[in-house]
């Protein structure tokens, strides 16, 4: 996974657009979320989905043309497994996504934590859902971007 187009540093466009950030239509995830994987920086329009320790129907979105969109996976904040391994990273990044933001365990994307233990593979899944992740509630269709600064999400996309 990985954006070719990233607009400015985070704290570039909190900076640039303080008044969003005021009115609540810019909102910035707590500093909770650890980088996995060679990806750094990604930005894009915002796809969410909730699932508990399981990834079911994850591979088949994964699948789709990603067309620079960002996962938002909201796992409830368990540690008990990984939601995102290697192979699904590698099926993201092959399907055109930026990147992925996960609320739960992964490994080469943004989550919480690393964990070694595979998730299951039923499940309820919920898709198209607003999700409360890193304290801020992140709504499909958004705009997510992501660096070494942190994370913000805004209802349409913004410039530095």
């Amino acid at each position: 996974m990985g954006s070719e187009k990233f607009p400015a540093p985070v704290a570039d466009l909190c900076d640039a657009n303080a008044s969003l950030i005021l009115t609540g239509e810019l909102r910035i995830l707590e500093p909770v979320f650890q980088p996995y994987g060679q990806c750094r920086s990604f930005s894009g329009r915002v796809v969410t989905m909730r699932v508990l320790e399981h990834n079911a129907g994850l591979r088949a979105l994964l699948e789709t043309p990603g067309e620079g969109r960002v996962l938002v996976l909201d796992g409830g904040g368990s540690k008990r497994c990984a939601l995102i391994g290697g192979t699904l990273a590698e099926v993201a990044r092959g399907s055109g996504w930026a990147g992925a933001v996960v609320n739960g365990c992964a490994i080469g994307v943004r989550a919480l934590a690393s964990n070694p233990r595979k998730p299951g593979k039923s499940g309820a899944t919920e898709m198209h859902v607003d999700v409360d992740v890193g304290g801020a509630v992140v709504r499909d269709g958004e705009w997510l971007y992501a660096d070494s600064d942190g994370i913000i999400v805004c209802d349409r996309e913004i410039n530095g």
